[in-house]
């Protein structure tokens, strides 16, 4: 059993692990990432806990950023998937046993109002290729060509999925990427993009965009879709308001614009409800899947949308491994257990826990912590410098102080200041609490270390 508290018992990286990483690092892709910022080699993994090559032991809030629903090695997934392994593995897009299972308790656990209408196609097993087959369906069904996303976003890193994600850097050494994208400013409130204050804003991020579908002038056609994270997970775990959400489903059903929300880091209980779009009171015309579908890390995607949609010719979107039948088997199980063992309300329950610990920290450390959002268990911590900037730098320590003590972190949004917690769904109260405490010495070690440096003083 690993836990039920971490221990690190070695210099990180210890010997064994960095042994792997140097092979890795002469034999693997310049592209790797993790192993850069959290330089470990990983030997096995049970619940919400790691341990590596030399033996230490992490709680894991990276958590293979988010896809694994109910941590390492859940028994009841587990079982299923080595039961369909031995029955089946791959079937294209042939209906299976497995399959139909799987897409009755996904249908199931859609808005009642999205069930009758709606409609699934699995595609490749990535959310990148499940964003592509979302803007091409999209843009099939409309004969239309602009695709309107907004500034902040992430929806992947394949070539089109590129082009729709605001990150500039990600695109700067690709020319050509995916024309006709048009980017809108996202309502994040904390570093408004149009510079405004929170307590006088009439979420005019929601207006811009009106304004602009409306004016002859704007430069635009009626683009073909509106793709949307509600929560913008790579961006910063940015929380959008309600309003503007709201706001942004008017206008796009006013217009006949179909609007297509990307759940792949959100969908499947991350935010204490089975898709986040739920807590806005609206209904997406498309919902793009991925990440938590199998429960257990099995890769699987898919798009649900509208049946009105539903123009695509057979064979318009296909993909080898969209038949992963051991996914669909782990899937069926994991709803099952979500359901039985009240995940939903577990989520709510921890991410409220979090939320208060964090807050505290946040008050105790004003200014360092600029902000703190949680929807959920999806958790961001933002890092602000003494002039009000983001300060990746102190992200990046305190991720390393967090490692250091046997708390696996992650950092993203803009220059990578905010330190993001994707812990598993099924988090009990304690590990949330002792990982919390790592967190708390984390930025309190890092508040030191970078007030000891010149004019650095957070």
């Amino acid at each position: 059993m690993l836990g039920p508290v971490p221990g690190v018992r070695t210099a990180l990286p210890g010997p064994r692990s960095r042994q792997l990483l140097d092979r890795q690092a002469a034999r693997e892709s310049n592209a790797r990432s993790y192993p850069r910022r959290l330089p470990i080699a990983i030997k096995r993994g049970q619940g919400a806990f790691l341990q590596d090559e030399d033996d230490n032991v992490f709680i894991d809030f990276l958590n293979a950023a988010g896809a694994l629903a109910l941590g390492h090695g859940h028994a009841e997934l587990v079982a299923a998937v080595q039961r369909q392994v031995a029955e089946l593995t791959q079937a294209l897009d042939f209906p299976t046993a497995a399959k139909d299972e799987f897409t009755t308790k996904l249908l199931g656990i859609l808005p009642e109002g999205m069930r009758s209408r709606a409609r699934v196609h699995f595609c490749g097993p990535t959310g990148a290729n499940a964003v592509e087959a979302a803007v091409k369906l999209c843009k099939t069904a409309t004969g239309r060509g602009e695709i309107v996303a907004f500034q902040g976003g992430f929806h992947g890193m394949t070539h089109a999925a590129m082009a729709l994600s605001g990150e500039s850097a990600i695109r700067a050494s690709v020319p050509n990427v995916m024309p006709g994208v048009t980017f809108f400013p996202f309502a994040y409130c904390h570093r408004c993009p149009l510079g405004l204050r929170r307590d006088s804003c009439s979420t005019n991020c929601a207006d811009y965009l009106e304004r602009a579908l409306h004016d002859t002038h704007s430069g635009m056609t009626r683009p073909a879709a509106v793709l949307l994270e509600i929560v913008q997970g790579e961006g910063g775990t940015v929380v959008a308001p309600v309003d503007f959400v709201r706001r942004v489903r008017e206008v796009t059903t006013r217009l006949d614009i179909p609007l297509v929300v990307d759940e792949v880091q959100t969908g499947f209980g991350r935010t204490g409800r089975w898709f986040a779009f739920e807590h806005y009171g609206i209904e997406p015309d498309v919902v793009v899947l991925s990440k938590m579908m199998s429960g257990i890390g099995m890769p699987v995607a898919a798009v649900v949308y509208d049946e009105r949609l539903d123009v695509w010719r057979p064979g318009s979107h296909t993909g080898t491994f969209r038949g992963n039948q051991v996914a669909f088997a782990a899937g069926s199980t994991f709803i099952d257990v979500m359901c039985r063992d009240e995940i939903l309300a577990n989520v709510r329950l921890r991410g409220q826990q979090l939320a208060d610990r964090l807050d505290l920290l946040r008050r105790e450390h004003e200014g360092f912590i600029s902000d703190v959002r949680c929807l959920g268990l999806l958790v961001g911590v933002e890092l602000g410098r003494p002039d009000g900037g983001p300060w990746p730098e102190a992200a990046a320590l305190v991720r390393r102080e967090a490692l250091r003590r046997g708390l696996i972190l992650e950092t993203g949004g803009r220059h990578d200041g905010v330190v993001r917690m994707l812990p598993p769904l099924n988090l009990d109260e304690t590990t949330a609490d002792t990982a919390m405490d790592i967190f708390a010495q984390a930025v309190a070690a890092a508040g030191t270390a970078l007030r000891s440096g010149p004019g650095q003083a957070p």
